[in-house]
């Protein structure tokens, strides 16, 4: 995994928490749901560089 792509990712997973910290002080569920989806977003595509760095 290049390096770029793991500052995008960590900056998906930040951003999406930083996302549910505000839907939570908020009290606003939707920009939680938000900001979920894009925590997990950046969790899965860092998991899929994984799986190809492994297999090469």
């Amino acid at each position: 995994m290049g390096i770029g792509d793991k500052i995008e990712n960590a900056k998906d997973q930040l951003a999406g928490k930083a996302k549910q910290a505000a839907g939570d002080a908020k009290d606003d569920p939707e920009m939680q749901a938000e900001g979920q989806a894009q925590e997990s977003k950046g969790n899965l595509k860092a998991a899929g560089e994984n799986v190809k760095d492994t297999f090469k």
